[in-house]
């Protein structure tokens, strides 16, 4: 029987694009950074080349020196003797060898607070990219947020954002580009150098990587087609470790006895984690075994070259001094070039990530209407064979709906558990969008408004609480402290049944949510949670009131 062969897994964008996209970025958002990126490539060329070559220049001028007989001393003048007679190798090199070394000073010292400066634009140009995945999620269309791929998408973006090991993705690659640029300066400038001893030898040196560059662009390729399987894998550790840690599941999970659960659940899923990760290190070990092979013979071959020629005569002790230090330091910088190299395609890799999700559509309506005229009053809603199915299902979860609210009208909606009530909830608010038919609003259709101007027209109480560890007025009023109208937060939750709770709190509506982050933090059972989201629907006063089982706790 024939097997499947696996589809390879195209890359969203090229290494090259990746660059240039990244390129653009540093250059819009932090200049500085890239001309002190650009600035340290000049001053690290000097540096290599001068840290082989002043040894080589001290031994040349302690050997090449020779004292002159009596004979020729006596043929000059007395003065000019006693100068020449008094002359020492030392104080031949020191000119030499000081200006040598004041050059690898003043490179230095500018080196050091090159990067020192970058740090700063650095730390903001990564804060900027973090701000901008965080500001994509919080726009993206609730209907396509809502998709397990998209979230795994977003997770595996947020890794390109996040440090690991001290490297950022989407701000590795202009740091790796430039150092690829830079060695490959060195590159060529100690090829030149090394070309005096033997012009084949540097093609030499210079193929044998290839081997090595072939074996590490095969563990990336693997490391890439894996990457759904591992973030699917390390978004479910996290869930059970969250679940486990979380103070709201701590009751059930002592009642019902589901420690031992937890436990075989996260052994399973740590077994697997810890099982790809023996074998991706089996990969990379394999990788660089080839590579430690390549340079036995690589750098062998060009020592046993060097020291034949000083046997016979063919290069002085300072050249052999050069020449060795020169090729010591060329199969560094080929090795770099390809670690460089083989770093842009791999951060590249999670780059694909970071743009895709960036590039998602928003799904926004046209802006063809305005929402202000709406804001005044209950508006007539209307629903015309407004049919909705899930992706991936087989039928619609509604189909064929029609109906019509006036303004002013309480409409209760009754159905079986599934029957498709919080869908349609979900279709009315704007967060789903009708598989077919239409949705509108005193006769103007839902695709006419931006989505952020249609959710004004709703305050809606959905069965799922979510609160943050806010105040509770900053949770009624969905706003900071200072633009929060904490009397009228207060009266809201009055009116949602929170008065005596909050007259029991020392700090009232300021008191703080969320235990676990505030010491002096308060815990509200699962009816007042509702209560607090009815008091902030209410405080939005939206011109429809949406209630999705609101007492379902109470």
């Amino acid at each position: 029987m024939n097997k499947t062969k696996k589809q390879k897994v195209k890359p969203y964008r090229s290494a090259l694009s990746n660059a240039v996209w990244s390129f653009q970025g540093i250059w819009r958002d932090a200049p500085c950074f890239f001309l002190l990126m650009l600035l340290e490539i000049p001053l690290n060329v000097c540096l290599a080349y001068t840290e082989i070559y002043l040894p080589s220049l001290v031994v040349a001028e302690i050997t090449n020196y020779s004292p002159l007989t009596a004979t020729e001393i006596t043929s000059y003048s007395p003065l000019a003797a006693a100068e020449i007679t008094n002359r020492s190798p030392l104080a031949q090199a020191a000119f030499k060898t000081g200006a040598v070394i004041l050059v690898m000073l003043v490179c230095h010292i500018v080196q050091n607070f090159s990067d020192y400066a970058s740090r700063g634009y650095l730390a903001k140009y990564r804060y900027q990219r973090c701000v901008a995945i965080d500001r994509k999620s919080l726009n993206l269309f609730f209907q396509d947020y809502e998709k397990k791929e998209i979230r795994d998408l977003r997770n595996r973006a947020t890794r390109a954002t996040q440090l690991w090991n001290g490297v950022q993705p989407v701000s590795d690659v202009p740091k790796r580009s430039l150092k690829l640029l830079e060695n490959v300066l060195c590159y060529l400038l100690f090829g030149s150098v090394i070309s005096f001893v033997s012009p084949l030898l540097v093609p030499v040196l210079t193929i044998a990587p290839a081997v090595n560059w072939f074996c590490a662009r095969a563990y990336r390729s693997w490391e890439y087609s894996q990457r759904e399987y591992v973030t699917d894998l390390d978004r479910k550790i996290w869930y059970v470790q969250e679940k486990t840690d979380d103070f709201a599941a701590a009751k059930d999970i002592r009642i019902y006895g589901m420690a031992g659960w937890f436990r075989e659940v996260f052994t399973d899923l740590s077994r697997r984690r810890s099982s790809w990760e023996k074998q991706a290190v089996r990969r990379r070990f394999l990788s660089r075994i080839a590579d430690l092979f390549v340079i036995l013979l690589r750098d062998g071959a060009a020592y046993i070259l060097l020291i034949q020629m000083t046997l016979e005569g063919s290069i002085t002790v300072d050249r052999f001094l050069l020449y060795f230090s020169a090729i010591s330091m060329f199969a560094s910088f080929i090795g770099n070039i390809m670690n460089e190299w083989n770093g842009i395609r791999s951060t590249s890799l999670d780059i694909c990530d970071y743009r895709r999700y960036m590039d998602l559509p928003e799904q926004d309506g046209s802006g063809e209407e305005s929402i202000e005229k709406h804001l005044a009053a209950a508006p007539e809603i209307a629903f015309e064979h407004v049919s909705f199915r899930y992706e991936g299902a087989g039928s619609d979860t509604l189909h064929d709906i029609s109906f019509r609210i006036r303004p002013g009208e309480k409409i209760a909606l009754v159905g079986l558990n599934g029957a498709g009530k919080t869908t349609l909830v979900k279709l009315l608010c704007g967060l789903y969008r009708p598989t077919e038919g239409n949705i509108r609003i005193n006769g103007i259709s839902y695709r006419s408004f931006y989505r952020k101007d249609y959710y004004r027209l709703f305050s809606a109480v959905f069965q799922d609480v979510q609160t943050g560890f806010f105040s509770l007025a900053e949770t009624v009023s969905g706003q900071t402290a200072e633009n929060t109208d904490i009397l009228r937060a207060e009266q809201c939750m009055r009116r949602a049944g929170l008065g005596e709770k909050l007259d029991s709190l020392p700090q009232g509506s300021r008191s703080r949510l969320d235990k676990q982050l505030h010491a002096d933090g308060t815990e509200l059972s699962g009816g007042e949670l509702q209560k607090l989201m009815l008091a902030r629907a209410l405080y939005k006063d939206a011109p429809v009131l949406v209630l999705d089982e609101p007492t379902a706790a109470l």
